[in-house]
């Protein structure tokens, strides 16, 4: 506030002191302009009203008020002044807007991710969620993690086809599908055949058609982790492989005979495969979207996560989330194309 209100002082003096030819209290209209940026509504009819005081105190100064250039400079200050503060309070109004409006976005983002604590039963778990629209929190990326009741934990991280709002409606079905198969299948193909049924039944409801207007589908990636076994298991609907980060290395888990991805029609429930890969104590087990893999550089070389993640030193999910986005953002110059989730679980002792 400092700022033009010491504007003001320097152009009435230099208004007083100039010739009488040269008119610098026009000028005045520079503070409240000012204050407009950083103030509210309030404090900028303040400096508005010193402002117009300093004209009238120049006009009285060199002639009077009741000449017309005086007058007319007066009447524009305080017209140009009334302005300024009309649009600052439309400004402040639509930033309460903008912030009612991120925290209802936050808490439907943990509404509806219900993010997973840091440790769940031997596992540690990091997450990341990153959406392409800067004004939105959340999108079509989707995860969870679920005690089973059965000695261990089940994941999933999926992906609907689509970002943004639009998609919500649909990531919102899969979790609900996911977190009651979850407690209650006793095998993981039992409960990805009734993700499967469920969004095969419910996606064309769930979808927002209007605004995204096509094929629905949702790519998933489904996992058993046993509490007392240093083996995980995993179905794979059209989604990514996850990674397996141990010891200074990388394994790629690719599923043996993927699934389709959840609400397309084309194959046999029964023809579900179950893969199982190593999860021993230490190990890192690193799960993400297409969002990860298909940022592209500004040259449009897409993001090569398998050749980066042996980089990665041996640290905890947190920190290696934090490496992991600073190297995409470095990638890609700050700009995403895609909504981005990605899970880091590691195993801990027993």
């Amino acid at each position: 506030m400092a700022i033009p209100l010491a504007l003001i002082v320097v152009i009435t003096v230099a208004g007083l002191e100039s010739p009488s030819d040269v008119h610098l209290s026009p000028l005045l209209v520079i503070a409240p302009a000012l204050a407009a940026s950083f103030a509210g509504p309030g404090r900028t009819a303040i400096v508005g009203a010193v402002a117009v005081g300093a004209q009238a105190l120049v006009a009285v100064l060199n002639g009077g008020l009741g000449t017309a250039n005086h007058l007319w400079q007066f009447i524009a200050l305080v017209i140009l002044s009334i302005v300024v503060v009309f649009f600052c309070y439309l400004k402040d109004r639509r930033g309460r807007e903008l912030s009612r409006m991120r925290v209802v976005a936050e808490t439907a983002q943990r509404t509806l991710l219900r993010p997973p604590p840091e440790q769940v039963g031997p596992l540690r778990v990091a997450w990341l969620y990153l959406t392409a629209d800067a004004d939105t929190q959340i999108g079509g990326d989707l995860f969870a993690v679920v005690r089973s009741g059965r000695g261990g934990s089940r994941i999933l991280i999926g992906d609907v086809r689509g970002k943004g709002l639009p998609a919500i409606g649909e990531a919102s079905m899969v979790l609900g599908a996911f977190r009651q198969g979850a407690r209650n299948c006793e095998t993981l193909d039992g409960l990805v055949k009734s993700m499967q049924a469920s969004v095969n039944a419910e996606i064309e409801e769930a979808a927002d058609t209007e605004q995204d207007p096509g094929e629905h589908f949702v790519t998933a990636l489904v996992l058993d982790l046993p509490d007392a076994s240093e083996h995980g298991t995993m179905i794979s609907c059209g989604h990514p492989p996850p990674l397996v980060l141990r010891d200074g290395s990388v394994d790629v888990v690719h599923p043996s005979v993927p699934a389709p991805p959840l609400g397309v029609v084309g194959r046999d429930d029964s023809e579900l495969q179950s893969d199982g890969f190593a999860f021993a104590v230490g190990d890192t087990l690193l799960l993400y979207t297409d969002g990860v893999i298909e940022a592209r550089s500004p040259r449009g070389v897409f993001y090569p996560l398998e050749e980066r993640a042996v980089t990665f030193p041996s640290v905890g999910p947190d920190e290696l989330l934090r490496r992991l986005i600073q190297d995409l953002t470095a990638h890609t110059g700050g700009r995403l194309a895609d909504d981005v989730a990605v899970l880091a679980v590691k195993r801990l002792p027993g």
